[in-house]
């Protein structure tokens, strides 16, 4: 398969973009290789300006759970653009997908939009402190949650392959208030709490963790998690930025029953534009300006073309049926590369349409696990199948996502592909 106008597109990138991307693992080289360029999408198939068709299951890291340039997501945002692209000023479109958002996750009484999910992070982890009046904010190791300075601690996905613990520029000063420990690992936050709870003001954590590739809270974290955060009187934040609209419509908070104080969302929730949000209960959130005295703004936030995609999918997400195609057609696929896949020296993890197949023999509960991966068998995986036009999401850290729009044809060729491989290895 060749790449030529990709080749010499990067190399033209590289003149003017740092790295010639404009986020890391684009770049491809972890799995070393050269970047994709591409030139169009549809349903979960991306199209590259060499004219190479490969199925997608990246999908813009999770975002087209009904696959790339839905018609009804592309009719609705063809009519917002051409009444404006941008005013800073509100409309209706922002209260609409609120309520929206509101329906499916009850526990955001009250949202406020932005433009990513580091803007949305960064937003409630401000409010979190602000509110409660406290500094220390607990994560998790291997949990990404954007990438604002206080947050790149032990951070997964691109972080992941980064040798500090943070990025460089960020000043020790500004993570001394972020204290990162074991995924999975209970009794370390009990431990951590009972020495500190009272001046922590916020556990933040992905309720499954996507960031260093897909790996399950055990029994019991979750629900641990939230009756220690409420006996300290500290919050605790669900980063669904991934999750969210994924696992479930009302993400993993409906999935596993757990009620957070706050919650990001993203992704999905601006049906493929650059939108998220944060929210929770009213009470915390009356505390942003202009009702309250914790600042946060944006010119561009609740972009009416964002709005209208995200009202959009929204709607096609509300169909009768639509995520029960969804876990049939993943529990199908991921049965499969079960079957291909046993007895062999990896370890798959999925849940619901994501999955991760780690190329190590043991158990993934945590980051420490993941980091066994061994990354070149990883990179011959990927570059096996980008050869046989399948995308992959292109890190061992990073999840792997289904749509609606993946048809029959195109997962039994995956599985097919996959099997070819191990057999080949």
């Amino acid at each position: 398969m060749e790449r030529i106008k990709s080749k010499e597109a990067f190399l033209e990138a590289e003149k003017y973009i740092p790295g010639g991307v404009n986020s890391p693992v684009r770049a491809l080289q972890s799995v070393k290789e050269s970047p994709l360029f591409i030139r169009q999408a549809s349903g979960a198939e991306l199209t590259d300006i060499d004219g190479n068709k490969f199925i997608d299951f990246c999908l813009s890291w999770g975002v087209f759970i009904a696959g790339h340039a839905h018609p009804e997501v592309n009719e609705a945002i063809i009519e917002a653009v051409q009444r404006g692209s941008s005013y800073g000023i509100p409309t209706e479109a922002e209260t609409l997908l609120a309520r929206l958002v509101n329906q499916s996750f009850p526990s955001m009484e009250k949202v406020r939009f932005v433009n990513s999910g580091t803007e949305a992070v960064m937003s409630a982890v401000r409010v979190a402190r602000g509110y409660t009046g406290r500094n220390i904010l607990v994560k998790f190791d291997g949990c990404y949650h954007g990438h604002a300075d206080h947050l790149l601690v032990n951070a997964g996905s691109g972080v992941a392959l980064i040798q500090n613990a943070s990025s460089a520029g960020v000043p020790a000063e500004f993570v001394k208030y972020t204290v990162t420990l074991p995924y999975n690992n209970l009794p370390a936050l009990e431990e951590f709490f009972l020495q500190h709870g009272k001046e922590v003001a916020a556990v933040i954590i992905e309720p499954v963790a996507c960031n260093m590739g897909v790996v399950l809270p055990g029994n019991g974290f979750l629900e641990g998690i939230r009756e220690i955060t409420n006996r300290y009187g500290a919050l605790l934040i669900f980063d669904e930025v991934i999750t969210g609209f994924r696992l479930a419509k009302g993400g993993a908070q409906e999935y596993f029953n757990i009620v957070p104080d706050l919650t990001t969302i993203g992704k999905i929730a601006g049906g493929g534009f650059p939108a998220a949000a944060f929210g929770g209960k009213a009470e915390i959130m009356n505390r942003l300006a202009p009702a309250g005295d914790i600042y946060q703004a944006g010119t561009l936030s609740g972009n009416p073309v964002a709005m209208a995609a995200g009202i959009a999918t929204h709607h096609i997400l509300s169909r009768e049926g639509f995520y029960d195609e969804l876990e049939e057609k993943s529990n199908w696929f991921i049965s499969g590369l079960r079957t291909i896949l046993s007895g062999k020296d990896v370890e798959l993890n999925s849940i619901g349409s994501m999955y991760t197949i780690f190329f190590t023999s043991g158990k993934v509960q945590n980051f420490t696990d993941a980091k066994q991966s061994n990354l070149n068998r990883f990179g011959s995986y990927f570059r096996y199948m980008l050869k046989n036009g399948i995308y992959l999401s292109p890190s061992q850290f990073e999840g792997n996502f289904l749509s609606i729009a993946h048809t029959q044809e195109q997962l039994e060729k995956t599985l097919d592909k996959t099997e070819q491989f191990f057999k080949k290895v």
